[in-house]
């Protein structure tokens, strides 16, 4: 099969061609480096503990950047600490929950925020220890909670590397300069990453409606990705 039937590689910088790496939140299509060292746990020092409660937080105090990055699922021991399902592995954008120094959490119509006094993969999970709970039924009370945290403290990554919130909403032209539609979703479908692409069209009855391509995030497909002209060039038809 070959590579356009497949959609399953991608061209790496300097003509080397390799398997693409995919992610809840990133994707590189570049050749694979060595896996990262697990971060180490996160900690806030004694003199930061005073601002280290949790706290309430308004429409007017919620940060614009805010990205949901996982939910609070259990308690974790003893000592008010709680055990986070991320949305992405660490090191596929997971690793955001581990870079941060506070959480903001949504409950419902509630909306707060603690400072991460430790944090640390555990598992297949992270488990944190935030300022407020001291014990475990303090914890208990967090689970539901989605938790938020800043793209700005999102680890930096490396070039051709794109968090999967950084391509919602760009819009995505074929090398003919014709307009596929824009970036509403992706889709991880174990292989790759997959852009949900939505653009107008008309019903057999004449209403206006909203057609859908998936075009492979991959290198044979993906062309370019201009974060600051917001545009996505593929090699792609309108008819496919």
């Amino acid at each position: 099969m070959s590579d356009r039937e497949s959609g399953g590689s991608s061209r790496a910088k300097g003509g080397a061609r390799t398997q693409a790496s995919f992610g809840a939140f990133v994707r590189q299509p570049v050749a694979r480096k060595p896996a990262a060292p697990t971060p180490a746990a996160s900690s806030v020092s004694g003199a930061e503990s005073e601002a280290a409660q949790i706290r309430v937080e308004s429409a007017e105090t919620w940060p614009d950047d805010a990205v949901e990055v996982g939910a609070i699922v259990d308690a974790y021991g003893l000592k008010g600490w709680v055990k986070v399902a991320a949305h992405a592995d660490a090191g596929q954008g997971g690793d955001a929950l581990l870079s941060a120094k506070r959480w903001w959490l949504v409950k419902g119509r509630e909306r707060k925020s603690a400072a991460v006094l430790q944090s640390k993969t555990h598992s297949d999970s992270i488990v944190a220890h935030l300022g407020g709970p001291a014990d475990r039924d303090a914890a208990l009370a967090l689970r539901g909670c989605s938790v938020h945290v800043r793209r700005s403290d999102f680890p930096a990554l490396g070039a051709d590397e794109y968090y999967w919130v950084d391509l919602l909403g760009l819009s995505v032209v074929n090398e003919a300069g014709v307009a596929l539609g824009e970036v509403v979703g992706m889709i991880d479908n174990g292989v790759h990453s997959v852009l949900r692409i939505e653009y107008p069209t008309t019903a057999k009855d004449g209403r206006e409606v909203k057609g859908e391509r998936l075009i492979p995030f991959v290198g044979v497909y993906v062309k370019t990705v201009d974060r600051a002209a917001k545009q996505i060039v593929v090699d792609w038809e309108a008819d496919y």
